[in-house]
Order: C-alpha cells, then structure tokens, then sequence
C-alpha cells in the first residue's frame, strides 16, 4: 500500500499515525504533516485535502444555458467536493428543482438565461437565506438594484476562483 493510499484510508477516520517517513494528525478536516513523503511535499497535500472538502456535503444549483461554461462550473464545484443540483438551462427548470423541496445550499445563477432575466430564482433563493452568486457576459449596470449585494463574476471566468468564492458564501452562511 502506498502512502498515499494509506493516508487516504486513514482520512475516512479521526485518527492518529505515524510512519517512518511522516507524521500527520487527522481530525475531520484538520490535517497537519511533517515532512515529506516518497518525495510529495505534505504541504501541498493538506492544501489540496482541505480545498478538497470546502464543500463536502453540500449541493450546489447551476442554472447556466450555455453546456461548456455549466459544464466548467460543475467540474470546479465537484473539486471542492459539492453536489450539483441541475444544471438547469432555463427559468422553468430552475424554478422546478428549486420548489422541489431538495436541498440548496448554494448557487450560481446565470444573469441572462435565454433571454430571460433570473430575478425570479434569484428572488426565490434569496428569500430562504440561500448563498447565490450571479455571472454575467454583461456589466454590474444591468443587475437590478434589489440585487446590488450579490456577487457578479464576469465573463469569461476563472471557474475555480468562482468555486472557491461561493464555498466562502456557503461556509459563512
């Protein structure tokens, strides 16, 4: 068993080891390594175990109509360990999975769905206290005013900061 594997079973369980070459502590998502193993750096590990588990557990609605970029949106969210809920790619469909009565701890909501504003699942979301952001091919002046306080990342955009911005919304929620 390599190390690696080893250290991958040993996160399923709070639980302390040691080996000849390591030593790490794991507690739920804490992880603390010393030194490094068969020649990977630790630090970078931990790093990628605790991005990794931002959002363990947590379901995530996409409503984005072009494929590729909910495609891209879902693959970044999935690296950070969500649950996609959709993608929709339009109104009707977000409002469905939305009014389904699954769970929603986040979002991330095109402006613009097929010519079609997103107000009313933002409006919907927004009034159970769900975290949502908005990304937009066009500028902050076309968001309405009721909606100044949500976050717009702009097209194109870097998926993985967009991810890793929604996982701070969701945790601070």
């Amino acid at each position: 068993m390599t190390m690696m594997s080893r250290l991958a079973m040993e996160l399923a369980f709070p639980t302390l080891f040691a080996t000849r070459q390591a030593f790490v502590l794991c507690s739920n998502f804490a992880v603390v390594a010393r030194r490094s193993v068969a020649g990977v750096d630790m630090s970078d590990l931990v790093a990628n175990l605790r991005e990794r588990a931002l959002l363990t557990g947590r379901r995530v609605l996409i409503v984005e109509d072009e494929y590729f970029l909910a495609d891209d949106m879902s693959s970044a969210l999935r690296s950070l360990g969500a649950d996609i809920v959709g993608p929709a790619g339009d109104i009707d469909d977000a409002l469905r999975i939305v009014n389904d009565g699954g769970v929603i701890d986040g979002a991330v909501l095109d402006v613009n769905i097929r010519k079609q504003m997103i107000y009313p699942v933002a409006r919907e979301l927004k009034a159970r206290g769900i975290p949502i952001l908005f990304t937009s091919g066009y500028d902050r002046i076309v968001i309405n005013s009721e909606f100044a306080d949500v976050p717009l990342w702009e097209k194109p955009l870097d998926h993985r900061a967009m991810a890793r911005g929604l996982a701070g919304m969701i945790l601070r929620a």
